[in-house]
């Protein structure tokens, strides 16, 4: 089946768009809005260079701190090639795949907003990469989220030049290869051009969206997880009542509520007699954790999507106001900040199911211990639970802010920076972690629902249930439960949980 096409253009992308472009595997194209855009903006450049008597930051200068060597106008290319090359320092484990196409795609958009100065060469070749499934390897370390993403991005750049490795079908090769497989010459890079590719957020921006989507299906997985532990619990529903959060009217807290009895509807469990009058706060207090961890997601996505659609190289080039400005739209404070709340908003999701996971092994209300038949014979659920605390505990350690922090470079030029490239790092492992929590009570959740039947709960969980025994089945006695859990993580992979 033919992909689909993509219209590179000045609208800004969405969540849903993105999503799309990356799920159908849709090729790029730049629009004809876009090529007369970037052609207009390097036309002007090279007007501009060419008549102007005063040295330009980057252009016909040196790099922070050496803004005060001018380079003469033959030398200009060797400039920007020395840049990429001088500034691929990255280290440490590389970047997955999947979010390396998110920083070609990105990129990709930023620079063709028609105020970077490149080259539509440049940009159709980073297409290229895209469309071909040719990935740089990029590595995790090396970016003060400030002056851009700059080692990343200059790992990502480096093909560009015939230099660096990449991906192509899963296998890494030297970028020289694949560009004698599809005969690309090297980019000839002109003034201004390795400032453009390398200043830029899309390192932790690419990570940012990432997580962000990642969570957005996270937070609906919760408040399903929540409510089969619920019911597993045999736990009452009028913490759950709308009245309840009318009066303390913050939004994610009424959109869990009211999720939570959407998931609910119909269930026999809920509105069978209780012999207890209250919940633990693991249980009671869903609303009011989740929602704020919606709130907070909602608050960060947008802030991620803000920048997705801004120009954050430098300098700025304005051909329409005959302007050539160097300023810090590359400092990544405003991600950074966001990191920092997002992951903390997502390490409390896997706190408070962890508890709920321990409070239906600890044998309480009817459970057996461990949620198993057979008690001391069997260790049943007691070590999932175990997994469950030590990721809680990693991602404790994992939320000291990043954005806190701030190391000078550059000979003290760039004397603040970000540190938002540590915080969209860290931020992937936390969404990771998280997901695997989830799984874990997943797994109990189910098990311990077996123990009320004959009761049922709501159609929809049910139905949900049957989904996921198919990949899942259900514990007997002790057996290795290390591949459930993979299994469950695969299961919420795969999963719609709308």
């Amino acid at each position: 089946m033919k992909s689909k096409t993509h219209l590179i253009t000045p609208e800004p992308l969405s969540y849903t768009r993105i999503q799309e472009i990356v799920d159908r595997h849709e090729k790029l194209a730049l629009s004809e809005e876009s090529i007369i855009k970037i052609q207009a903006c390097r036309d002007f450049l090279d007007t501009k260079i060419a008549s102007s008597k005063h040295p330009i930051y980057g252009i016909n200068t040196g790099f922070g701190s050496l803004y005060k060597k001018s380079i003469s106008n033959d030398d200009l290319t060797k400039l920007q090639e020395n840049l990429v090359m001088s500034h691929a320092c990255g280290t440490g484990d590389e970047v997955t795949t999947d979010i390396v196409q998110l920083m070609l795609l990105l990129k990709i958009h930023a620079i063709s907003l028609g105020h970077s100065g490149v080259q539509l060469l440049t940009v159709n070749r980073l297409i290229d990469f895209y469309n071909e499934g040719v990935y740089p390897v990029v590595y995790q370390q090396g970016s003060l989220g400030a002056s851009g993403d700059l080692a990343p991005l200059a790992h990502l750049c480096l093909p560009l030049l015939g230099l660096g490795e990449v991906y192509f079908k899963g296998t890494k090769r030297p970028a020289a290869d694949l560009m004698r497989k599809f005969n690309w010459e090297p980019i000839r890079l002109q003034s201004k051009e390795g400032l453009a590719l390398l200043n830029g957020t899309q390192f932790m921006s690419a990570h940012g969206v990432w997580s962000v989507l990642k969570a957005f299906k996270l937070m609906k997985l919760a408040d399903v997880t929540a409510a089969l532990s619920l019911e597993a619990y045999d736990g009452r529903i009028e913490p759950f009542d709308d009245l309840l959060h009318q009066i303390r009217p913050h939004p994610g807290q009424i959109e869990t509520a009211r999720n939570i009895r959407a998931i609910l509807d119909g269930s026999e469990l809920i509105h069978h007699p209780k012999a207890h009058v209250q919940d633990p706060y693991s249980f009671r207090c869903v609303p009011q954790v989740h929602g704020a961890s919606k709130d907070t997601l909602n608050y960060a996505s947008q802030v991620v999507l803000r920048e997705v659609n801004s120009v954050t190289d430098n300098p700025m080039v304005f051909p329409d106001e005959d302007k050539i400005i160097s300023g810090g739209n590359f400092h990544g404070q405003p991600l950074a900040l966001v990191f920092d709340f997002l992951a903390i908003a997502l390490a409390e999701l896997g706190s408070i199911s962890e508890r709920r996971v321990y409070r239906l092994i600890s044998g309480q209300r009817n459970l057996p211990e461990f949620l198993v038949s057979n008690p001391g014979l069997n260790s049943g659920f007691m070590i999932p639970q175990y997994t469950a605390a030590s990721i809680v505990s990693q991602n404790k350690q994992l939320c000291s802010p990043s954005s806190v922090d701030s190391i000078p470079s550059s000979n003290e030029q760039e004397d603040h920076v970000s540190m938002g490239a540590n915080g969209a790092t860290r931020l992937v492992r936390v969404a990771d972690n998280l997901e695997r929590i989830l799984a874990i009570e997943l797994f109990a959740a189910s098990q311990g629902l077996e123990f009320r039947r004959p009761l049922k709960t709501s159609p929809y969980l049910e139905e949900f249930l049957l989904r996921f025994r198919e990949a899942v089945p259900l514990v007997d006695e002790d057996k290795m439960m290390y591949r459930e859990i993979e299994s469950a993580i695969q299961f919420i992979r795969q999963g719609d949980f709308a």
